[in-house]
């Protein structure tokens, strides 16, 4: 049996096998142990070299692994298990027959015990119990002789006579209690807590913001390592995405070893099952490759390819091939996975490449503010992004305006406002001539997105910022008012590049999106040719594994390139896509 427990903070895995026939009750309390021990001892050389620094390292555990072992055995140990009580030791054991017995027209002594308890909910239980009190006065024989006089109505009625006289002292007793609570203010005051501020003005900020200053962002001191991630990288520089496939390896270790065993068994009929399948100097049909196509279709849709696209991409693989001659002892799925690949690769290597670095610098010489406008549906990460590619644009030297262009989403002013003070701590101005490299444009809530939007671009232009990241709304694809004031923002503004921002979990949604955001901003464009979405932000990838098929979708449905990839939730988890890796991820079975 296998147990693991997961470090997300440095990316570790603990596991602990052992025989499944035994019960080990110490395993959970040893692989915790294990867990804060390493992580303790270890803790610097993590965060100075980093999770990849791990490959290289030796780590001497042995010894606090068995010191941790003994203890945890010897927990154990000390609990002894629970032993069951003897009939002896149980209360059944000394209760007599006598007690046992009910004699007819007799109460059990247990319920008239119980009654007696709730004689506040119940009248004229002590009807029941004064026979009791009689039969047991044979010592006060005036008083029982008193009350067999009595009929059992007027007993009942002096039972219920002394019954409320009680009540009637409690409630005497309970309107007695002091009042120096009666001349206290009414109204509700407010709590204040132990911990906090009771001066409301200490946190109130709304009023701390000017548009376009650098007092509005004031820096920020915290933890680089935690902004930052991997401090062993080169600054500036556009990482691709990397993955990494055991597939070939793993399919020549199939093919090697079979072999030898097939010899064994059967003779002839080892040797033709491995050339099952094998075609020789013959054409492709249609028949031929349709169950393999089948399962590339599944296996597709698997992946997270939308349904539709996976069948348009099989279906032009099949015209592609059909009637072409095969190679002798060339299996059909080998032939069809390999066309398939190089069609997914020629679909995310479109033909136009954005190249945000070199357009920024040819804007310059132009002397004006390169534009970007980010959009998409909501959640999927415009403004976490917009703020890494922020921080990638300052380490290329480039300076940033953020337009603040999202009024309606409750925070998300002030959500870049702190993106914006981080980044000013991590490149602050005397790291860069005393300029600040990076700002924040705003207006508040409930204003025009397309007004503000051109008010930053032309205090861009008068403050010489080279880039402006416009961030606005996140909008559902079939909101038509929404849609129609992001096409009017586009179309009043016209900036250089429109990036969608999708997220990777997505499937057949992928698809939805991007035709309904396309087709709004040609609906609702007023130029002869509208501006539709130049490249995608393709963000939270590193959540699906090898899940890549929103990649295919993106850009099969748009034919446009993705930009930037977001692989967590540093300023330095940005890649460029490769085309490859997505392939290698995609194809993995």
């Amino acid at each position: 049996t296998l147990k693991y427990k997961l470090d997300n903070q440095f990316e570790l895995v603990f596991v602990v096998g052992f025989q499944k026939i035994l019960t080990l009750t110490y395993v959970d309390k040893l692989i915790d142990d294990v867990h804060k021990e390493f992580r303790d001892k270890y803790r610097n050389e993590f965060q100075q070299k980093g999770t990849l620094g791990l490959l290289n390292g030796t780590f001497d555990f042995k010894d606090d692994f068995m010191r941790l072992l003994r203890d945890a055995e010897e927990s154990s140990k000390v609990r002894a298990p629970t032993v069951m009580k003897t009939f002896e030791q149980s209360l059944k054991s000394q209760k007599t027959v006598k007690c046992m017995i009910e004699t007819r027209g007799e109460k059990p002594k247990e319920k008239i015990k119980n009654k007696k308890n709730k004689s506040s909910k119940k009248e004229g239980i002590e009807a029941v119990a004064a026979p009791g009190k009689a039969s047991a006065g044979d010592k006060q024989p005036s008083a029982a002789g008193d009350k067999e006089e009595l009929t059992k109505d007027e007993i009942l009625q002096k039972n219920r006579e002394e019954f409320f006289k009680r009540h009637m002292k409690s409630g005497e007793k309970s309107s007695k209690s002091p009042k120096p609570d009666a001349h206290k203010e009414k109204g509700k005051k407010p709590r204040v807590w132990d911990l906090g501020n009771s001066n409301a003005k200490v946190l109130d900020y709304s009023n701390s913001a000017t548009n376009g200053s650098a007092e509005a962002c004031p820096m920020e001191e915290f933890d680089p390592d935690i902004a930052l991630g991997d401090r062993n990288r080169e600054p500036g520089r556009l990482y691709d995405l990397e993955y990494e496939s055991d597939d070939e390896a793993e399919e020549e270790k199939v093919v090697q070893n079979p072999s030898k065993p097939s010899a064994k068994k059967g003779g002839l009929g080892g040797m033709f099952g491995m050339l099952k399948g094998l075609v020789g100097s013959k054409s492709l049909t249609r028949e031929d490759m349709d169950p393999v196509l089948e399962k590339m279709k599944d296996h597709l849709i698997a992946k997270n390819v939308a349904a539709e696209i996976a069948v348009q991409l099989c279906e032009s693989v099949a015209k592609k091939l059909e009637g072409k001659v095969m190679g002798t002892f060339t299996t059909v799925t080998s032939t069809v996975k390999q066309a398939l690949q190089e069609a997914l690769v020629q679909i995310l290597q479109p033909q136009r490449r954005v190249d945000i670095l070199r357009d920024v610098m040819d804007a310059q010489r132009h002397r004006r503010p390169y534009v970007v406008t980010f959009c998409g549906v909501n959640g999927v990460g415009k403004s976490t992004n917009l703020a890494k590619i922020s921080f990638w644009l300052i380490e290329n030297g480039f300076s940033v305006l953020i337009a603040a262009c999202d009024t309606f989403r409750a925070g998300a002013v002030e959500q870049l406002r702190t993106h914006t003070r981080r980044l000013n701590a991590l490149h602050p101005p005397e790291s860069h001539g005393g300029r600040t490299m990076v700002q924040l444009y705003e207006k508040g809530y409930g204003k025009d997105a397309a007004g503000i939007a051109m008010e930053a671009i032309s205090y861009a232009r008068n403050q010489g910022f080279d880039v402006v990241l416009v961030d606005t709304a996140g909008r559902m694809q079939d909101n038509a008012p929404l849609m129609t004031a992001l096409a009017k923002l586009i179309a009043v503004n016209a900036p250089d590049l429109v990036l969608f921002v999708g997220e990777a979990l997505v499937g057949n949604e992928a698809v939805d999106q991007l035709v309904k955001f396309n087709k709004a901003l040609a609906d609702h464009s007023m130029a002869q040719t509208p501006r539709l979405i130049d490249g995608i932000v393709l963000t939270k990838f590193d959540t699906i594994d090898d899940k890549v098929g929103a990649a295919i979708s993106m850009t099969y449905i748009t034919s446009k390139p993705i930009v930037f990839v977001g692989t967590g939730q540093t300023y330095c988890d940005l890649r460029s896509l490769n085309a490859k890796a997505v392939v290698a991820a995609l194809m993995k079975a």
